[in-house]
């Protein structure tokens, strides 16, 4: 393993008593596992499998035909704020088969990133809905694949968002550009809770 990585890994503090839950959603191939995997301080773990004959027909492989491994489960990251509060990471996966898995996930959530691939921006539309209707706050990150450029009033409008949900774009590759990813989204909260405290 690269030194550099090694180095970032870290065992949890025995002082850590407060657990922030964050999701990170969006259509099939979008980054979610990516995203996770670059800014997690720990090895992330990862469901994901080869994909198989099996999923032909049932998984919509438009625009992704390159993949050739899936999430079946979830991803799981870590992040020590401070000496007490940690961040934990639940990267959901993308097929339809499994959005059944996300209300689940969704339980006792802060607030979720929704990863938007642009040459594939309706594939967010059920993770946009699913968090609406369940009240969780949430931003839209869209990671760059080198796909047509859309203007970020574009994208709001292609997925009808609110003016008052953040829209940032990213590279979920590297850690830096996720790190601001989630920074965005714990702003986003706070703003939210002073909203709802006047």
């Amino acid at each position: 393993m690269d030194s550099a990585i090694s180095e970032q890994r870290q065992t949890l503090s025995s002082t850590a008593d407060n657990g922030l839950k964050i999701v990170v959603v969006g259509g099939f191939g979008v980054g979610k596992t990516t995203l996770v995997r670059s800014v997690s301080e720990i090895r992330p773990l990862n469901t994901e499998e080869t994909m198989s004959q099996a999923g032909e027909g049932i998984d919509d492989t438009g625009g992704v035909a390159a993949k050739t491994a899936t999430t079946v489960a979830f991803d799981f990251g870590r992040i020590s704020l401070d000496a007490r509060n940690v961040l934990y990471l639940f990267g959901a996966p993308g097929q339809e088969r499994f959005w059944f898995l996300w209300d689940r996930l969704f339980s006792g959530t802060l607030g979720a990133v929704v990863l938007v691939d642009t040459r594939r921006i309706a594939d967010s539309w059920y993770a946009v809905d699913r968090l609406e209707h369940h009240g969780t706050p949430f931003v839209v990150a869209c990671n760059d694949f080198g796909g047509p450029a859309h203007t970020a009033a574009e994208i709001r409008d292609a997925l009808d968002l609110p003016d008052e949900v953040p829209l940032v774009f990213c590279d979920a590759r590297s850690r830096e550009s996720s790190k601001q990813v989630l920074i965005t989204l714990v702003e986003h909260l706070q703003q939210v809770v002073a909203a709802a405290g006047r």
